[in-house]
């Protein structure tokens, strides 16, 4: 019988855990991440990815991740109407319509 090194064996633990901790990543905290590089304020992009999420297709949140370049080209944080008006460009309705609602719902709610 050959017995493995506690040393080994640590690394390999640890490198699964890093592992699984990176496929954990939920499509919420990607779609919050990508609002806030679009320039949305940290607790509008919050409350905006967990109402978006769930009613977007992976495509779609594919597009809005598109998105993420404006912010790059106006420097300071991008107001929602404008940041709307981006997203209408890219000429889908129900993208529009769903991020549209949760803009208004989370601008109400703060």
């Amino acid at each position: 019988m050959t017995t493995i090194p506690l040393r080994s064996l640590a690394c390999g633990l640890a490198a699964s855990l890093l592992l699984a901790s990176c496929a954990t990543v939920s499509p919420e905290s990607r779609v919050r991440a990508g609002l806030i590089d679009a320039g949305l304020s940290p607790p509008m992009a919050g409350c905006m990815a967990e109402r978006m999420v769930d009613r977007l297709s992976l495509p779609q949140l594919r597009r809005l991740q598109s998105l993420a370049s404006l912010r790059k080209s106006h420097m300071g944080d991008m107001t929602v109407d404008r940041f709307l008006y981006k997203v209408r460009a890219l000429e889908d309705p129900e993208i529009f319509a769903v991020t549209s609602k949760a803009a208004i719902v989370c601008a109400i709610d703060r």
